[in-house]
């Protein structure tokens, strides 16, 4: 399944954990890393594996801590007794370090790159077995090169994932709009992702996944012509295929199956 958004939660609020399924969101992952004070990470790592026990929820996955903190390793053990649809891992800098977790865990990975380091590695980050996805700390990733969040600032890194992600055959999702009540800010900048490559894109609020979903969601016009191009091409029986006039290639053709993929019951 492509996940147009991901909303996160905090894992020391349990009590947002229906909200947040409820938003809308294709998936959400309640956090246990930069969400939680140190003081609380017992408590909701308790929490946060007792709720996702108890769930069937398709898309329902866990941040865990990073490698280096003192706390992955008990999160490990209780998130993979608890089975979420997947977990997300903070930090990633090796392609080494991520496969570990995921031979540890044995469920679906998404790593996060928020740094230069773990950047260099994307293409062999996104190309560990396991990987469903990858997102991009873009917050962290500027405070480790000395950038501003600023479009330009960040284009090379996003260029490289989109990169990195489309040869492994993952999704790729972006950084949340820190500014939750810039809507426009929002709508803006999930389109210019949009046509980079990216998949979908992360949301910090319940107020940003309706917008994030309508970017990434096909248009009827859209959908009207990937099945018309579909349809040129089945019936072309591997000839030369055609529509309205012109020839229909080979990128025409994925771009269609992608946009039909996007097509939500």
């Amino acid at each position: 399944m492509t996940f147009r958004s991901l909303l996160f939660v905090p894992g020391s609020r349990p009590e947002r954990f229906e909200k947040a399924l409820a938003a809308g969101a294709d998936s959400v992952c309640i956090d246990l890393e930069d969400a939680v004070a140190p003081q609380g990470k017992d408590a909701a790592r308790e929490a946060v594996a007792r709720f996702i026990a108890q769930q069937t929820r398709v898309g329902l996955g866990v941040r865990i801590n990073g490698t280096a903190t003192s706390y992955c390793a008990a999160d490990i053990v209780a998130i993979k007794a608890a089975e979420p649809a997947f977990v997300m891992v903070p930090k990633v800098e090796t392609a080494h370090e991520l496969a570990g977790i995921g031979n540890t865990m044995g469920l679906p990975l998404w790593p996060i790159i928020e740094s230069a380091e773990g950047l260099k590695n994307a293409w062999d980050i996104a190309a560990v077995t396991g990987v469903e996805g990858v997102l991009f700390g873009g917050a962290d990733y500027s405070a480790d090169i000395g950038s501003t969040l600023d479009w330009d600032a960040l284009l090379f890194a996003r260029g490289m994932l989109v990169a990195a992600c489309a040869r492994a055959g993952v999704q790729l999702l972006d950084v949340p709009h820190l500014d939750i009540v810039d809507e426009a800010g929002l709508i803006s900048s999930t389109h210019r992702v949009k046509a980079m490559g990216f998949t979908g894109r992360s949301c910090i609020h319940p107020g940003q996944v309706a917008g994030v979903n309508g970017v990434f969601s096909p248009t009827v016009a859209e959908i009207d012509r990937a099945h018309r191009i579909m349809a040129a091409f089945e019936a072309s029986e591997g000839g030369v295929a055609q529509l309205d006039g012109k020839l229909i290639e080979l990128p025409v053709i994925r771009a269609a199956r992608r946009t039909l993929e996007r097509v939500k019951d």
